[in-house]
């Protein structure tokens, strides 16, 4: 009987240090330095490719996802935010918010091809695999520009209610975006381009980053006063929260691992592991550096990326503190 005890006791002792190795297993492995000036906003990887492309003032430095080397600079005449890439034709698209545009590119050369007009501050950016549409978030316009890459023409507006800042989708005809403004989800519909529902976040404020789970068709919505909500995208209720840090501006998920990340300017990424549908635990926050924000999260090799960079002393009538000159960079994490 005490063997057995032992064996027992032994195994425990096992898994529970089994699982806290599978908690801390993230860790910060690289860093990229980027010797340019300017603030920074959202980075998109390229699972296809070698590339990450950095929102960085006004330009997009395109780099190496490997070995940090520079592939490229993509100038542009205003702020950069977002960046969406679209394989099919061989094009990316540039959100530049001061200048109420996206600026199209060549992947292959980074040769710039033209700008599409949008809505006042065109901020995040994404490519929606259902409608084959390029969709824009304008913050100061309250509104959505729908863009058709195969000609570069805007073909719709969504017109909302408050202020969007990220938006995705399941693939099948939904659009998801948050309403930082009325603190919700709005649900579009990728055929009409109209909003067919808006969803509260409560307890959730102000949401910034989104992500989302088609698989299981959750949605991630990070927001203020340190919480991530999940939210069904087949009806709008509230599945869970989660804690997370302060200054969430970014979200994750990993399909393979299922696995999601909140990337917290306070210092910290969230990682936070589903393993239901409806079951949804943190499993490890890692430190990262202030100001680590936003993120890209690479389905291939597992690799998340986030900007930072060092900064002045706030100044009361900006948003954010400025970055200085020089330290802007990327961290790259990994198991």
């Amino acid at each position: 009987m005490k063997k057995i005890t032992f064996i027992i006791t032994l195994l425990s002792a096992v898994a529970l240090t089994s699982a806290h190795a599978q908690q801390a297993a993230y860790q910060v492995i690289n860093t990229f330095h980027i010797p340019s000036a300017g603030g920074y906003d959202y980075t998109t990887v390229d699972s296809l490719s070698d590339n990450l492309y950095l929102s960085h003032g006004t330009q997009v430095n395109v780099i190496n996802k490997t070995t940090g080397d520079s592939i490229g600079v993509i100038k542009t005449d205003k702020d950069v935010h977002g960046i969406a890439l679209v394989h099919a034709l061989g094009k990316g698209y540039i959100t530049n918010g001061g200048a109420n545009s996206a600026l199209v590119f060549d992947l292959k050369t980074n040769k710039v091809l033209g700008h599409v007009p949008t809505g006042m501050f065109a901020d995040g950016i994404f490519y929606d695999t259902f409608s084959k549409k390029v969709i824009t978030c304008n913050g100061r316009g309250k509104n959505m520009t729908v863009i058709d890459p195969a000609t570069d023409q805007a073909i719709a507006t969504i017109q909302l209610t408050g202020w969007p800042e990220t938006a995705t989708s399941d693939g099948k005809g939904k659009v998801y975006v948050n309403n930082a403004e009325k603190s919700e989800i709005d649900v579009i519909d990728a055929t009409t381009w109209k909003v067919i529902n808006t969803w509260p976040l409560a307890p959730g404020k102000g949401p910034s980053g989104l992500a989302m789970d088609r698989e299981t068709m959750r949605l991630f919505a990070g927001c203020d006063g340190n919480v991530l909500v999940v939210m069904d995208a087949t009806n709008g209720k509230i599945v869970t929260t989660l804690p997370i840090d302060d200054e969430c501006d970014a979200v994750g998920f990993d399909v393979k691992l299922k696995t999601v990340y909140s990337s917290n300017g306070e210092g910290t990424l969230t990682i936070i592991k589903e393993t239901s549908p409806d079951q949804f635990a943190v499993a490890q926050v890692l430190k990262t550096q202030k100001g680590a924000r936003t993120q890209a999260v690479d389905q291939i090799t597992h690799k998340i990326y986030l900007p930072t960079a060092d900064f002045k002393p706030k100044d009361p009538k900006s948003f954010r503190p400025a970055a200085i000159p020089g330290t802007f960079r990327v961290l790259v994490v990994s198991q």
